[in-house]
């Protein structure tokens, strides 16, 4: 390995407290700031305790995750799995080709953009029903209200479970978050267990009354129990969590700058690229690690077969060598946006083209409605240093 690296880079770097604001070594308690040093240094940065590289650069962040024959997924996709194996993968983004294509086609045909173009009508109808909830001119928690519960109800409509039920998916979709909640280890196996019986239950009633949902497709695809209860656990949190997280930083972002709000209020063409911009900005997806199957050189730097590399994307997102000096500003007219907020690759999100329908839908009802949008308290964000989510968002709006 090379020793590249010039100054200590403390573990704290993706663990708790990340998005708090609490990480040692940080300028005033900016993460940002931190990430800009880490970029500064070069494109890879070894992590001594942790075991693993820190890759901080887009282009590098690209690179590792467009060939799995020279970074894999199976060997673990969190710096906490470093040295665990598992019997089975816990979920598809642990597999590589050719698995990961044989049971990510399982499900693709649900997700292609003209389905999720043709649930425009439903969404709409979601958001309204939301939106009919929140007074005008008072403060009000947007996450509870709109960003929390909309993408539970799609998502919960997509895989063909009763969406009254999505309070209880979202305590679900937390506890499969590391460091999402407070949750002791116990409680949070005792719920994951009553998480995936649910599934499984719900997954096998299919068999009997096939629909046009998800679960519907994986009862007819002949899977283990283990294998249902990864994709739905998966397709349950990842079909909300990065959606919905998105969705709140990018209303803070609107909020805290009206003249962005108002720019977009005389201009609904931007939408679209408002969306893309929520996705660069908020990058809910902080890291996923990756592991050199042999010897390579990624950035300048000699790996080692089996080294790990974690790819942030949070930090890639904002790489100034890609998206110059206003990366760090939010900018709803930015074009390009090659943000890999979905990732890159094999493992590109699934669900992007359902996220960009339903950011944009919530835009434009938003837009409707509101000549106004103001911040009305403090942000409340998780600890969870995987990822970037926000419990509480307090947000005013005004016809």
């Amino acid at each position: 390995m090379s020793e590249m690296f010039h100054e200590p880079l403390t573990e704290a770097v993706l663990t708790e407290g990340f998005f708090a604001g609490h990480l040692p070594g940080t300028v005033g308690g900016d993460p940002w700031e931190h990430l800009a040093r880490l970029r500064a240094i070069g494109p890879l940065a070894w992590n001594g305790s942790g075991g693993y590289w820190v890759v901080s650069h887009h282009r590098e962040v690209q690179q590792a995750s467009t060939d799995p024959t020279r970074f894999c997924s199976r060997q673990g996709i969190l710096t906490f799995e470093i040295g665990h194996t598992y019997p089975s993968p816990p979920t598809m983004m642990h597999t590589d080709p050719p698995d990961h294509t044989r049971y990510r086609g399982l499900v693709a045909p649900a997700f292609r953009p003209s389905a999720m173009r043709a649930l425009q009508p439903r969404l709409e109808a979601h958001v309204r029903r939301l939106l009919d909830s929140i007074p005008n001119d008072q403060a009000v928690d947007i996450v509870h209200h709109l960003t929390m519960p909309f993408p539970l109800l799609v998502i919960c409509e997509l895989l063909g479970v009763p969406a009254q039920e999505w309070e209880k998916f979202y305590l679900w979709s937390e506890i499969s978050i590391p460091g999402a909640t407070d949750h002791t280890a116990e409680e949070r196996l005792v719920i994951q267990a009553e998480m995936v019986g649910y599934l499984l239950a719900a997954v096998a009633a299919k068999k009997a009354d096939a629909g046009d949902d998800v679960f519907s497709l994986l009862a007819a695809a002949g899977l283990t129990d283990f294998e249902i209860a990864m994709f739905a656990v998966q397709l349950l949190t990842a079909g909300n969590e990065t959606v919905r997280n998105t969705m709140s930083s990018g209303l803070v972002a609107l909020a805290n700058d009206p003249e962005q709000w108002q720019r977009l209020r005389n201009d609904r063409s931007l939408v679209p690229l408002a969306a893309e911009e929520m996705l660069r900005w908020s990058s809910s997806v902080i890291y996923f690690m990756r592991t050199a199957v042999h010897d390579t050189e990624l950035g300048g730097t000699l790996l080692s077969a089996g080294d790990h590399v974690a790819l942030v994307y949070a930090s890639a997102n904002r790489d100034e060598a890609v998206f110059g000096p206003t990366a760090g500003q939010f900018d709803i007219g930015r074009s390009p946006n090659p943000h890999l907020a979905f990732g890159f690759g094999t493992h590109y999100c699934i669900g992007a083209a359902l996220a960009r329908e339903e950011i944009s839908v919530v835009l434009n009802e938003m837009l409707d409605r509101y000549s106004v949008l103001r911040p009305s308290g403090p942000v409340e964000r998780t600890k969870s240093a995987i990822i970037a989510g926000i419990h509480r968002a307090d947000l005013a709006v005004a016809r």
